[in-house]
């Protein structure tokens, strides 16, 4: 066993885990955060977005013990209190989700992608959301919800 301290949505949780566990099995299975969704298992998906130390990263390719003395932010620390994050939102508004089961994963990336640019294009939205998949739309109700996201800056 081998002991992680992370600080996950503003606040430090530490536990003992198994050096092999994944961040998302950590994130899901001990802190019962389950917004963070296991899709592929391969890195193919992105429905285990997060961000790490501020920049999105796919928690199925991350050991939690690579984690520790990070600060994770997954999709149920977005919102402050019943104020949603403009993303959150923006998927609301402009329908960006159908089952929304890759829903949480586009938005940590977009989050990441807004951070970076603030004003992207349709197709700087597109490539910032290129290792996202979305198995039930045709992604333009997505790329409308960064893009109503970005407007409302």
């Amino acid at each position: 066993m081998a002991q992680v301290s992370i600080t996950v949505n503003g606040e430090q949780r530490s536990a003992d885990v198994d050096p092999r566990m994944l961040l998302v099995h950590f994130l899901r299975e001990q802190l019962n955060l389950t917004g963070t969704h296991v899709g592929c298992d391969t890195s193919q998906c992105g429905a285990c977005t997060v961000l790490v130390d501020g920049r999105s990263a796919k928690s199925c390719t991350i050991f939690a013990v690579q984690a520790h003395g990070s600060e994770v932010t997954t999709i149920e620390g977005l919102a402050d209190g019943d104020q949603l994050h403009p993303l959150q939102n923006g998927f609301w508004e402009e329908h960006g989700l159908q089952c929304g089961y890759c829903t949480p994963g586009m938005i940590m990336s977009a989050v990441n992608l807004l951070k970076d640019n603030p004003s992207p294009t349709e197709r700087e939205i597109r490539e910032g959301l290129d290792g996202n998949l979305c198995r039930c739309t045709g992604y333009q109700h997505i790329v409308n919800a960064v893009q109503h996201a970005a407007d409302k800056g």
